[in-house]
């Protein structure tokens, strides 16, 4: 009987109580998210009212009473998701993220937990995620849910995290209740809008201690529906159940923003930033990444092995601003003449360089150099032989020679590009 025991022990030591194996299903749709490379991420909520960013509730320490007046005030009558997903689609984009919650707890679509929603809060009384959902199948485009774990309007959402203290609500609540009824929404998402790209969720960084019962709700998520792919942008090590990592403003394993501490998985990958300074409208902000430089950070994330998810702030009528759409436009044309560098690749073989980076698929490497110096590259041996190398613009030849520690390609001024000179190279 001992021995029986003993094997029993070894047994339940050896093979892990919870697992998550991924679905085939999931499995493909990870491959095609890498392969899309670049998506649309969209903040809209009703603090677009107050055109001040998304966190307005928290930064002007509004009570709930305050905050609750803005849904009066969002009607917007001009969106058009017609336009709206041609926009993405027109600019290259593969997929949509779109806040179904932020932070303020105001849902996007015609809940039935509360009347928190612009369906039953607004005079608009509208759901635009199911326009969007039924837009998005139309054009062919993924539609994905960004979905705030953190809310400062729900009166369980207790002990309060790091934000939202100036609410006013009542010092108490169930937490485990809040759970419940934010798992009832998720429900309502994956049921009731058709099959979507995934969800990502954001705000559990707001308590970083507590009981989040994210196995449960990833189980759920992953039965409703088995393709769905689940992100956290907790900052942390993505978490068992979990089928893609992002970062937020950050290339994969840098941290200019202070935060973004963990290690790169061998999850698919993305970076999500910004127009401007702002994910939420606000007027106030005109600081505008030029065209070159938003291409530029797109051409790194993908040889970082990355997904580049751009993201804008429509504004209360539901338009996207004139200049943020200019800029998606002159993405798109870059994208259609120089896309195949992107689509379909990944990261390398050669990492990332100041001078810029590599993307493949199959023998075919592309050398982007976003910033060659002294007119040429040097390229580390990588373990293949390059057997030609010609521009992917026009296909001219174009020059490399052959070193002891790797390959030395020529860029000389008369072939450069001003945001990326892209190299087509053959190897075997």
């Amino acid at each position: 009987m001992p021995s029986v025991i003993l094997l029993l022990l070894t047994f339940l030591l050896c093979v892990p109580i919870f697992g998550y194996e991924p679905a085939p299903e999931n499995v493909k749709a990870r491959e095609w998210f890498q392969d899309a490379k670049f998506g649309l991420f969209v903040h809209w909520g009703t603090y677009s009212v107050l055109a001040d960013g998304e966190w307005v509730m928290h930064q002007r320490k509004m009570s709930t009473a305050e905050y609750e007046r803005l849904p009066g005030l969002f009607n917007p009558r001009n969106f058009d998701a017609k336009q709206w997903v041609s926009f993405a689609k027109n600019a290259g984009m593969k997929y949509i993220t779109i806040t179904s919650k932020h932070h303020d707890g105001f849902a996007m679509w015609g809940t039935k937990q509360n009347n928190w929603n612009i369906v039953d809060a607004t005079p608009y009384g509208k759901d635009v995620l199911a326009l969007l959902a039924e837009e998005c199948r139309r054009q062919g485009i993924k539609l994905f849910f960004y979905h705030s774990q953190l809310d400062w309007h729900h009166a369980d959402y207790f002990p309060r995290g790091r934000t939202g203290q100036h609410s006013l609500r009542p010092d108490k609540g169930d937490f485990d209740r809040y759970l419940d009824f934010m798992d009832s929404q998720l429900r309502e998402l994956l049921t009731g809008y058709g099959p979507i790209g995934g969800i990502w969720f954001d705000g559990m960084w707001d308590k970083k201690d507590a009981e989040w019962r994210q196995q449960q709700t990833y189980d759920m998520i992953h039965k409703l529906q088995p393709a769905a792919m689940i992100g956290s942008n907790h900052h942390v090590t993505p978490y068992l159940g979990e089928d893609f990592q992002m970062f937020e403003r950050d290339l994969p394993g840098q941290n200019s923003m202070g935060f973004n501490q963990a290690g790169v998985s061998e999850l698919p990958l993305e970076m999500a930033d910004t127009m401007n300074n702002s994910w939420g409208y606000n007027a106030g902000d005109s600081k505008h990444k030029s065209v070159k430089q938003l291409l530029q950070t797109l051409v790194r994330a993908a040889g970082a092995n990355a997904n580049f998810l751009l993201n804008v702030g429509p504004r209360p009528d539901g338009t996207i601003q004139p200049e943020h759409v200019e800029s998606l436009n002159e993405m798109g044309e870059w994208m259609a003449q120089n896309g195949k560098s992107i689509y379909g690749t990944r990261g390398g073989p050669v990492p990332p360089r100041h001078w810029g980076v590599t993307t493949h698929k199959g023998s075919t490497v592309y050398l982007h150099a976003l910033e060659p110096q002294d007119g040429l590259i040097v390229l580390p041996d990588f373990g293949k032989e390059v057997t030609s190398a010609k521009l992917l613009q026009d296909n001219r030849t174009v020059r490399y020679e052959k070193q002891g520690f790797g390959t030395v390609v020529f860029i000389p001024d008369s072939i450069q590009d001003p945001v990326d000179t892209i190299i087509v190279l053959d190897t075997r």
